[in-house]
């Protein structure tokens, strides 16, 4: 039933590709602080953009859609929620942010598993914290209303059990080095998926744990990059080889690799975006930062960054104001006033209209 039993672990093989994948991401949690001691403010932006990132692509999957601007307020202003849609939105924000502060120092434990989840529905009218008191099969919908079971998950009377034993063998399987904590984690996180232990909010519940245990793992690029967006991005990759690795899970005759393939690439993916972006985005470069720039310099009138914003559909503010920064550093561009109301103008001979004198040291809106 699970697939972290010494005789299961025991007998999986990994192909040279596979041992090369786990070899880069070594290297990659070897460099990943000296990107982390780098540029503090950088960072800043990119945690801030990784929570927003992770809040909505997270939910999505799940398919709750909250508008643009609700999702920023809700999860940088901690907006207050006014629909069920911003409810589960508004959870999910409040259970990260516990994950990114404390999620190293957090033990997994049915406790804490059972901590976050009521978190996740604390604004919701049923409350969460429970383990599933019904069974509940997973099913996948069709557009012409058909539908089919993806898969059975262990029934509602054997789940207490069945989560006891799968954070034992976790644990067991990690104290004793049975495989390499970047095998652990996705076996467990399959594992959990495959006895599904709650009503509603497991996918949610799995991504919570999924960075908790990387973080215990010292791999804490999702702090930096939303791995729920990489995620979202491959999502049906993500079903497929969830769905392909749990057959035969019941019985311990399912094939892991398709899922730990995946996994592996996904985590890669986002360590490599991590490093183009701190290595790139302190000048605002990179695609998104060239579209600004580009914006920027086609401006013969002052604009603001709502302009810029409207203009690059796609581009966080947050990468505005990056690109905003590094051209202003550069004497290409000026602002013209302080706070919300502030305008900026170009430098560049011929762009600056005539009359207006730049303030250099305003804040940007």
């Amino acid at each position: 039933m699970h697939s972290l039993t010494p005789d299961y672990l025991a007998k999986l093989r990994f192909d040279t590709q596979q041992l090369t994948t786990l070899r880069a991401l070594g290297e990659c949690r070897g460099k990943q602080w000296l990107f982390v001691a780098q540029s503090p403010e950088v960072l800043s932006d990119l945690r801030q953009v990784a929570a927003i990132e992770s809040t909505e692509s997270s939910n999505r999957l799940e398919g709750v859609v909250v508008a643009a601007h609700r999702l920023k307020s809700l999860v940088l202003k901690n907006a207050t929620p006014k629909s069920r849609s911003e409810q589960e939105v508004a959870g999910y924000r409040d259970a990260l942010g516990l994950t990114h502060e404390s999620g190293e120092q957090m033990p997994f434990s049915e406790g804490t598993t059972l901590q976050l989840h009521s978190i996740l529905y604390r604004y919701m009218p049923q409350p969460g914290g429970h383990w599933k008191a019904t069974n509940n099969d997973i099913i996948e919908r069709h557009p012409d209303g058909s539908t089919r079971i993806r898969f059975r998950p262990v029934a509602a009377h054997l789940t207490p059990m069945a989560m006891m034993e799968t954070i034992a063998r976790y644990r067991t399987a990690l104290d004793q080095h049975l495989a390499d904590p970047l095998v652990l984690v996705p076996l467990v996180i399959l594992d959990f998926l495959c006895v599904h232990p709650f009503p509603d909010g497991n996918g949610r519940m799995a991504r919570l744990l999924t960075l908790q245990l990387l973080y215990h793992a010292d791999y804490t690029v999702g702090r930096f990059i939303s791995l729920e967006r990489i995620f979202e991005e491959s999502k049906e990759s993500y079903y497929e080889t969830l769905e392909t690795s749990s057959q035969g899970w019941h019985e311990g005759a399912h094939n892991v690799a398709p899922w730990l393939n995946y996994f592996w690439g996904a985590l890669l993916r986002a360590y490599k975006e991590f490093e183009e972006r701190v290595g790139t985005i302190a000048r605002g470069r990179g695609a998104k930062g060239d579209r600004v720039r580009s914006e920027i310099r086609k401006r013969n009138l002052p604009f603001s960054i709502s302009d810029i914003e409207g203009a690059c559909p796609g581009v966080s503010r947050d990468m505005v104001r990056l690109v905003l920064r590094a051209m202003k550093a550069d004497g290409l561009i000026a602002s013209t006033g302080k706070g919300r109301g502030a305008k900026w103008v170009g430098l560049i001979t011929g762009l600056q209209p005539q009359g207006l004198a730049p303030v250099m040291d305003a804040e940007e809106d």
